[in-house]
């Protein structure tokens, strides 16, 4: 008997009676980090309903299923706590604030009487990303900040201090999750830098740097390895 080129095809596939289908329904949407693209793309949050299908027509609901996370892009779908991480504009923020604030509270414990610490403080932030710091942009802020409190700064434990181990905390702790080691170093050493710009730590500046290790999450024991390596000239 001669078999047809369609017959062969149909006893290849199989035939599939039952299946289970998700309707997907957007309830947002923004930008994220995707971890497929490896980048910033546009995603959709989604949630889906699940049901049974007899020769393709929906029956019988089997729950829900999601949130997740589309990409817009890859179509990829992720859980939600991928959205915990920050885009590379936000990281970019993130980090830029993070050195403009170690370089304000480093000058701040020891004083902005030295040109030297204050124009390597300058340099630190101007790498940072605010090309636009000068001199004047930050003892102008410290010293408003002195005015507001009426404190001088370099007095740890006045208000200034405080509200400076505050400002510290904001802007390091959620951004230290996602720098590698290296990375968390990098800040306190810049901030180490700075301090030594004028000569010896001062206890007022090893208390800012023991704060700014800290809050990115570093053992107490790396943060003063650290201080030391900053005395090594580059």
């Amino acid at each position: 008997m001669q078999t047809t080129r369609g017959s062969r095809r149909s006893r290849g596939r199989k035939l599939r009676i039952c299946s289970v289908h998700t309707s997907w329904h957007t309830v947002g949407d923004g930008e994220f980090f995707c971890p497929g693209c490896g980048g910033d793309r546009n995603y959709r949050r989604r949630t889906g309903q699940r049901r049974l299908t007899l020769l393709g027509v929906p029956l019988l609901a089997r729950g829900v299923t999601g949130p997740v996370v589309e990409c817009a892009a890859c179509h990829d779908r992720f859980g939600t706590d991928v959205l915990d991480h920050p885009t590379t504009a936000r990281f970019s923020a993130m980090l830029r604030d993070a050195v403009h604030t170690v370089a304000l509270a480093v000058l701040a414990a020891g004083g902005t009487s030295s040109a030297t610490a204050v124009r390597t403080a300058v340099h630190a932030v101007r790498a940072a990303g605010y090309e636009d710091c000068t001199d004047d942009s930050l003892t102008g802020l410290i010293d408003a900040l002195a005015a507001d409190t009426g404190r001088y700064l370099g007095d740890v434990d006045g208000p200034c201090g405080a509200a400076l181990a505050i400002e510290l905390h904001e802007a390091l702790e959620p951004l230290a999750p996602h720098l590698a080691a290296a990375g968390r170093e990098s800040i306190l050493l810049q901030g180490a830098r700075i301090a030594l710009a004028d000569g010896a730590y001062s206890p007022a500046e090893r208390e800012v740097l023991a704060t700014v290790g800290n809050a990115l999450l570093l053992r107490p024991d790396d943060t003063t390895r650290l201080m030391e390596a900053a005395r090594t000239p580059l």
